[in-house]
């Protein structure tokens, strides 16, 4: 199954995607503004699926949204996959993820803010040379989390996956520097487009994908999930120690090689950069990086 968020007719909704990618069907599911977060939490909790609402559309004709608004931070995994790790041992955060024995026992995790999250064709904001001159982009598949729970183990970790999506785990990195930490480069507005929509785990092996990036039409990144440090059921047994997760959390998986930061020189994004996000059995985002207007409202 496949659940997509769209803007149709000036109102937003929430359904099913047909299997060929083409057409949508709008689902009666509460406050579908935040998209399907409200839709994972009643199926999760064992609810069926609500009925049509209206007759199917394509694709074509309607603007596709991030597929859920979390309701709370995005959790992050960095370092986690063995080539970027490399890549990053030769950046300036060679003393943060720099191969130790302790770091080798557990993942590296950060979060993005909610409002980063915009959608699948959204333009990303470039904040401007004031805040930040090295925005990078970093490619990843996402879990959304179906049951909730803490001291989930690994072993059964993939039980509480509902299903998958993607995000561009936009950075800001001398922000990062900056603050010697990686909330505020990581959550700047837009900085995180998400979708094209969700698949869930019983149609997708997250463990097993292949994840590719584009940077006006450069492969950059290419990789396997399987090359991760940390899968997704350490994954989550990691971060749901002693913390609760809930219907609709969000776990970005960490990027593979080929980030802006890694070449030499650098490449950093700029005005009028795409950039494009494909997962295999997902499909793929592409988001333009645009310069804010002078004296542009804030959205």
């Amino acid at each position: 199954m496949r659940i997509a968020s769209w803007s149709w007719g000036g109102r937003p909704h929430v359904g099913l995607v047909s299997a060929d990618g083409r057409e949508l069907t709008p689902l009666a599911a509460p406050r579908p503004e935040r998209g399907a977060f409200e839709l994972v939490r009643s199926l999760a909790h064992g609810d069926p699926l609500p009925p049509a609402s209206g007759p199917r559309l394509p694709l074509a004709a309607v603007t596709l949204r991030a597929p859920l608004r979390p309701r709370r931070n995005l959790f992050c995994i960095g370092r986690n996959y063995h080539a970027h790790a490399e890549e990053l041992a030769q950046s300036v955060f060679r003393d943060v993820v720099a191969p130790s024995q302790e770091r080798e026992r557990w993942p590296i995790v950060f979060s993005k803010v909610p409002e980063t999250v915009v959608g699948p064709h959204d333009p990303v904001r470039l904040p401007g040379s004031a805040v930040s001159e090295q925005v990078d982009y970093e490619c990843e598949l996402a879990v959304v989390i179906g049951r909730g729970g803490s001291h989930i183990p690994r072993s059964r970790a993939i039980d509480h996956v509902f299903g998958y999506t993607i995000v561009n785990d936009v950075s800001a990195r001398d922000v990062q520097t900056r603050h010697q930490q990686w909330l505020l480069g990581k959550s700047l507005d837009t900085f995180c487009p998400m979708g094209p929509w969700i698949v869930t785990a019983d149609e997708l092996d997250g463990t097993d994908t292949r994840i590719r990036g584009w940077v006006n039409g450069e492969l950059r990144q290419d990789a396997k999930t399987r090359d991760m440090i940390f899968d997704i059921p350490a994954q989550i047994e990691a971060l749901s120690r002693g913390i609760t997760l809930y219907p609709g959390d969000i776990i970005a998986t960490g990027s593979p090689a080929g980030v802006g930061m890694g070449f030499s020189p650098p490449k950093w994004l700029r005005h009028g950069d795409v950039v494009r996000a494909e997962v295999d059995g997902l499909g793929a985002i592409e988001n333009r990086f645009e310069e804010r207007a002078a004296g542009a409202a804030a959205r």
